[in-house]
């Protein structure tokens, strides 16, 4: 087989992929177990975003390593699968060299208006209006124009978009959410603020949940960062830019995928010599802490119109 090379961008797109997509698209069985799949063909492996485990094995890992142990692939085969390139480049005809060509990053087109957006994330979601407002006009968070489905946008220390995270604003039935093609992992939504203090979440909504539940005056000088799964690549993307930060706050799902996350993550940011901190929600993520609070606040207002 030749040597192909793959340049670290590449990498980090194919380590990206959406596990539990890329498995449905290919026919394979998945079990639901609250926010993880088990797989149907052997049942001690679970996926969630782009992670994997065998809890038999106790072993796991991202996309590339799972097409490695359960798809008989190496490292080109399996690179090359997940950046949905054609398999033919592994043995290429003589003297007809093959030029890749990059899907360049586009952000989807913003519809007129975010009504839909700001509805479902005010009214389902129960985000704090200002909060919103805050991200919607720095031109983090949007409507888009064909789908309406809300876009938080990952941008670079410039200013410019460099990733996209699309999710469905219907409340009810099954949600859609997806990274936009050509994205930059390194820069998925992000805050980037001017203190010391960096605070990981797996999802932007929780993210925004978190903000909307202890926000005070102070919140912006703080900087957080969206892994929209559970990939470090984000993570540390927000470490290389922001050099200030000497303490990580992980802020993941209170589920076996979040805490495990939480450990590996939280590995790799000792190893850099940063403090690190676990924030832990008292229900499954951030979002339903907020919502439950919301209906409780909601209970205590409709006591007190009674008395």
């Amino acid at each position: 087989m030749p040597y192909i090379h793959f340049t670290e961008e590449q990498k980090l797109q194919a380590n990206a992929v959406d596990l539990v997509e890329f498995l449905r698209f290919k026919g394979e069985p998945l079990i639901r177990e609250g926010s993880e799949y088990r797989l149907g063909s052997n049942h001690s492996v679970t996926v969630r975003g782009n992670e994997w485990y065998d809890h038999a094995a106790e072993k796991g890992g991202g996309p590339v390593t799972f097409l490695k142990e359960f798809y008989g692939m190496n490292y080109p085969q399996a690179v090359i699968t997940l950046l949905n390139e054609d398999l033919a480049i592994l043995d290429p005809p003589i003297d007809t060299p093959r030029e890749k060509v990059k899907k360049p990053f586009e952000l989807p087109p913003a519809n007129k208006d975010n009504r839909r957006v700001f509805a479902y994330l005010l009214k389902h979601r129960h985000l704090d209006r200002d909060v919103l407002t805050t991200f919607v006009r720095a031109g983090l968070v949007y409507e888009d124009q064909k789908y309406h489905n809300a876009v938080f946008v990952g941008m670079d220390r410039d200013g410019t978009p460099r990733h996209a995270h699309k999710r469905s604003t219907n409340s009810q039935g099954k949600s859609f959410r997806m990274t936009a093609k050509g994205s930059d992992f390194r820069y998925a939504f992000n805050w980037p603020g001017s203190n010391n203090h960096l605070l990981v979440f797996e999802a932007p909504i929780d993210m925004l949940s978190f903000i909307s539940k202890f926000h005070d005056s102070a919140w912006a000088k703080y900087s957080y960062v969206a892994l929209c799964g559970t990939s470090s690549q984000p993570m540390l993307g927000m470490l290389e830019r922001c050099p200030q930060i000497d303490t990580v706050h992980f802020a993941l799902d209170n589920d076996q995928a979040g805490q495990l996350a939480t450990r590996r993550l939280a590995k790799l940011v000792r190893e850099k010599g940063l403090a690190v901190n676990a924030l832990v929600p008292v229900l499954k993520d951030w979002n339903d802490d907020l919502c439950a609070n919301f209906e409780q606040e909601q209970e205590v207002q409709h006591e007190q119109k009674l008395s």
